[in-house]
């Protein structure tokens, strides 16, 4: 006879059912902050700020402090709450169509000023919520409800790489891209998250941690399929790795 395996939330986790499509990375990257913030007894530190897509509803799941933002102004509202509360840790929480379209200004300001705060970045290469429209993200060739031939970078230009454009602004000390489609990339992503929250802890400056996760709904794949086409294709545009790392060990 089987036995069940049940698994304890983290404490900073509700215990709740998330409204995320079935094999979405969303849970997963959920989940490891969670962990985080227990691992380093952050929970009644941590303020988040959640974004206006797919983890619109973030503090539904998230046991801490969350503050919602308007659409792409996460960064804008990160820096009020850390200068108001500097000993606070604060986590932006964002996707791509909202941090790198309608808040790229934000995005790249903060970045710039060096904001002592931790960014991380969901990269599904679409707009998921809205019904899996072109984002800026959006590889060559990819099929959405407004690239319906594909992508054609003549009229509507590359995707952009925000981990690697993030890490060349000098007052940034961490930008990274990992994902999630696998065990190793499972791993390597909680790690660059806690090494983003510790160097925020040591008032070290701007961490921006990306995560290539998969959209299976609007990409009309399975979960499976969609997981082996990040660790196949999407990297091909996106490639995994640390771009810049100040961290001093942090």
């Amino acid at each position: 006879m089987t036995k069940s395996i049940i698994y304890d939330a983290p404490q900073s986790m509700r215990k709740a059912c998330m409204h995320y499509c079935p094999g979405c990375g969303h849970g997963t990257a959920h989940r490891l902050i969670c962990e985080i913030i227990d691992e380093l007894n952050l929970r009644e530190k941590t303020i988040a700020i959640a974004p206006v897509g797919c983890a619109v509803n973030a503090y539904n799941y998230w046991n801490f402090d969350v503050s919602e933002a308007a659409h792409g102004r996460a960064a804008a509202v990160a820096t009020g709450i850390k200068r108001v509360h500097p000993d606070k840790v604060v986590l932006c929480y964002q996707g791509d169509g909202d941090l790198a379209s309608i808040g790229m200004a934000e995005t790249i300001h903060a970045a710039n000023r060096g904001e002592n705060f931790t960014v991380v970045f969901i990269n599904n290469t679409n707009y998921g919520m809205t019904g899996g429209q072109m984002a800026p993200t959006t590889v060559i060739g990819q099929k959405t409800t407004t690239s319906p031939n594909g992508r054609d970078p003549l009229t509507d230009g590359f995707p952009i790489k925000m981990a690697e454009l993030i890490a060349h602004f000098t007052a940034v000390k961490y930008s990274v891209r990992t994902n999630v489609a696998d065990v190793k990339g499972v791993r390597e992503t909680k790690k660059a998250l806690k090494k983003g929250i510790m160097l925020q802890l040591n008032g070290g400056g701007y961490s921006f941690i990306e995560i290539l996760s998969n959209c299976n709904t609007n990409w009309g794949l399975s979960p499976l399929k969609s997981n082996e086409m990040i660790l196949k294709e999407l990297v091909k545009t996106f490639p995994l790795g640390v771009f810049k790392d100040e961290t001093g060990g942090a």
